[in-house]
């Protein structure tokens, strides 16, 4: 059977449709491809933007800085040591970007300057912590991107 030139442009165009929806169907379908690029109240958080903002704000002026910690029990946040920990109440947020079902909120109730995370409950890779406090009435708010 010969094949013309017009039957060989359809077979081609054919073959290279076939080629693109085998890959948009497998990228589709597979999980390892999952990835989500916002949180699921998006909007939600747009809308208290200012607030976070002013909350920054007050953290970054505080005389002692917030920090974190790798440490061997895991990672450790060490509040300023001006404040009274009884009277800090807040949370802490973990963001996994690569995966939501590790995403992870911890309250803050400390009875010493330090909270800590145990080491079983962050996977190594990339996360993006969010803590929010209050102390004597002021919001603060410090978000950090580390890799565990």
């Amino acid at each position: 059977m010969k094949i013309n030139w017009g039957t060989g442009i359809v077979l081609s165009f054919i073959g290279f449709i076939s080629f693109i929806m085998f890959f948009v169907v497998r990228m589709n379908t597979d999980d390892r491809a999952n990835h989500d690029l916002v949180t699921e109240d998006y909007y939600k958080q747009e809308l208290s933007f200012q607030k976070e903002i002013d909350a920054e704000k007050e953290a970054n002026a505080l005389p002692t800085q917030l920090q974190l910690k790798r440490i061997e029990e895991g990672l450790q946040i060490r509040f300023p040591k001006e404040m009274d920990p009884t009277k800090i109440n807040g949370i802490v947020s973990l963001y996994r970007p690569s995966n939501k079902h590790l995403d992870f909120d911890l309250p803050i109730s400390l009875s010493n300057a330090h909270l800590l995370i145990p080491d079983k409950r962050l996977l190594d890779g990339r996360w993006d912590i969010t803590i929010r406090w209050t102390y004597d009435g002021k919001n603060y708010l410090v978000k950090e991107s580390m890799t565990y």
